[in-house]
Order: structure tokens, then C-alpha cells, then sequence
């Protein structure tokens, strides 16, 4: 081993502390202004290479890309489908909207998305008022103490250009578990509407065990298995770097002519000058 290498190595008395965790801690104490001696203070050659490991660090797959875009997840245009078995009869059908949250994204690199949603479980609808009631209650979803349910990705693999598995944390009713889902992108592209924000369109599925969460009360009416889909749109955050293939919106158009000025007020019938009534040889109109 270099002489080098052997500085960059913790000191016998900390052999038993992870080499990160005695870079940090002589770290602390060189910036605290204390004097240390020479066999517990790394060289400048070991603090670069700790500060280019660290940078190097952050700059992996994990974070954020250069290229990366961040954006909102739209409220409005984002809803979370769920199915599950009603006693084998059919698939009760139920609804989220609301669902908030951040993703990072880059068309040309999967690998470093990002995403962070929160989904409020407690605007759940069946469509019926007493199913809603049921499915809030404490022996299901409990939606009075857990009100909404989060997902974090940890890893992002593509598939092709459009598709990829997405898997992460799902968090539901206090229990978190791992999730994958299948996700499509649909379109990246500037909105057509205004104010022409840069957004993306995604499909997703997947599917779950409602007994993973601790979920598992009417076993014998309703099914285990949990369908889902996810329609969401996301609008970009951080404007100005607007993609070459995003057409600003059209001003070619048929150039239309001035419209008239408009016309004046009528003027009062009092004001209107009548014509001259013929007059006779003394002077006086002819009735």
C-alpha cells in the first residue's frame, strides 16, 4: 500500500468506527478551529479525494440529472383507479383525485427519475356515500388516522423510449411495502393551452395486497387483490429551458385588417336638419 493511500486510512484508535464515520469526525473537529496531530488529521490529498468521492456520489443515477426537469403533479388532471373484487360478483370501482406531489424527469434518462406523490386516500369515492363511509372505516382504511398514502420511488428502469418500471415505497395506512408499477409516458410536450406550460402525460398500473397493509377485515366480500391505474399529468416547475421540439404556439395565421372605426352616435331628432319647406309669394309655408 502507498504511503498515500495509508494516510487516507482512520487512525488504529478509530478501527472500530466505519472509515465514513471517522472522515466525518476529524472533518468536524479540523473545522472547529481545534488543533489535531498529524496522525489524526488527513492529508489535502485525502480531504480532495474524500470531497471528489462526495461529489461523485452525488452525482450518480440517484440524483438529480442536469438535464432533468421538475415538475409539479397537476391535481387536476391526475386521478388514482382502484378495483377490487365485490364478493366475485363484479370489481367495485373506486376514484382519487387530488393527488399531489414532485417528479423529476428526463426523456433521455430514465434511470435518473425521481418521484414523491401523496395521494389523499380520504377523498375515496365509490360513487355511493355508505361504500365511501365502509371503505374510510377504521377496519379498512382507516381514513380518519391515515388520511393519505405516499409513494417514493427508489429505482427507475426503462424498458424502451416511452416505458419503464418504476418501483419504490408505497406508504399505506401507517404500513409501507415495496410497489412496482408498469408506466407509460404518453407525451412530453408543451400544453396547447395557456399558459403553455411544459407537461407530461403518464399511464400506470399496478397491483397490490390489501393484507400487505394490514387492510384484511370482510375477507369473504372483499377481494384481496387491488387493481390500479393511474392517469396523472405533470406540469414543469422551472421554465426557461424550453425543448427545441416544442413548437411555441402559432402566429402565422391570416393576417386579419384593421376593423372599422366605429361609427358616431346617432344624433337627436331635435338636432336632424329637416329641409326647407317651400314658401309662397308672401313668404309663408306652403301647408
Amino acid at each position: 500500500m502507498a504511503a498515500d493511500d495509508a494516510a487516507c486510512l482512520p487512525h488504529p484508535r478509530n478501527a472500530a468506527l466505519p472509515l465514513q464515520a471517522g472522515r466525518f469526525t476529524r472533518a468536524r473537529l479540523l473545522w472547529g478551529g481545534h488543533h489535531q496531530s498529524a496522525d489524526t488529521v488527513p492529508t489535502n490529498r485525502c480531504l480532495v479525494a474524500a470531497c471528489l468521492s462526495a461529489a461523485l456520489g452525488w452525482a450518480s443515477p440517484g440524483a438529480r440529472a442536469a438535464d432533468a426537469d421538475i415538475f409539479a403533479i397537476d391535481p387536476v388532471h391526475t386521478r388514482v383507479l382502484v378495483a377490487v373484487s365485490h364478493a366475485g360478483f363484479s370489481s367495485a370501482i373506486g376514484t382519487v383525485s387530488g393527488t399531489t406531489g414532485t417528479l423529476i424527469f428526463d426523456r433521455d434518462n430514465w434511470a435518473s427519475a425521481r418521484l414523491d406523490v401523496r395521494v389523499p386516500v380520504d377523498r375515496l369515492d365509490f360513487g355511493d356515500a355508505k361504500w365511501n363511509m365502509a371503505a374510510l372505516a377504521a377496519s379498512l382504511l382507516d381514513g380518519a388516522r391515515h388520511p393519505e398514502a405516499r409513494f417514493v420511488s427508489t429505482t427507475v428502469q426503462a424498458r424502451d423510449a416511452d416505458h419503464a418500471q418504476v418501483c419504490g415505497a408505497l406508504t399505506l395506512r401507517g404500513v409501507s411495502r415495496p410497489l412496482c408499477m408498469d408506466v407509460a409516458l404518453n407525451a412530453l410536450k408543451r400544453h396547447p393551452m395557456p399558459p403553455f406550460r411544459r407537461t407530461a402525460g403518464f399511464s400506470a398500473t399496478a397491483t397490490l395486497s390489501r393484507s400487505d397493509y394490514g387492510i384484511d377485515a370482510w375477507k369473504s366480500v372483499i377481494g384481496d387483490t387491488v387493481e390500479i391505474r393511474i392517469e396523472a399529468e405533470a406540469v414543469r416547475r422551472n421554465p426557461g429551458n424550453e425543448r427545441s421540439e416544442d413548437p411555441a404556439p402559432r402566429t402565422d395565421g391570416p393576417v386579419l385588417p384593421p376593423a372599422p372605426p366605429p361609427s358616431p352616435p346617432n344624433a337627436p331628432d331635435d338636432a336632424v336638419e329637416s329641409p326647407a319647406a317651400p314658401l309662397d309669394a308672401a313668404g309663408e309655408p306652403i301647408p
